[in-house]
């Protein structure tokens, strides 16, 4: 995972919308959450958050999104309903990220 740590620490500085879609779940975890929730809590749109966490187009590259990234994950709901949490390995990285800033 040492490998992977630059790119993902880079993917993040490079897109205010993955970073605070990413310490929004940090900071409901274990809990997830919804497109439109995560949207209205980091105040942007549900399109760029969908963008965010699976990649679209252009924009939002499919291998450097949070699914991508494995700093999320996706799980089913009843309904049909896409619920995002951080992984493991994504509460590692918010956390550290997190510590760097308070240093």
């Amino acid at each position: 995972m040492d490998v992977v740590r630059p790119i993902v620490i880079r993917a993040l500085r490079r897109s205010n919308v993955r970073k605070s879609i990413a310490e929004y779940l940090f900071e409901i975890s274990p809990s997830s959450s919804y497109t439109s929730e995560i949207a209205y809590n980091v105040k942007t749109t549900p399109t760029n958050v969908i963008g965010a966490l699976r990649g679209m187009g252009t924009r939002y590259k499919e291998d450097e999104s949070l699914l991508g990234l494995n700093l999320v994950e996706e799980k089913e709901s009843g309904k049909n309903i896409k619920l995002y949490g951080l992984t493991a390995f994504g509460k590692e990285i918010i956390g550290s990220i997190r510590n760097e800033k308070i240093k």
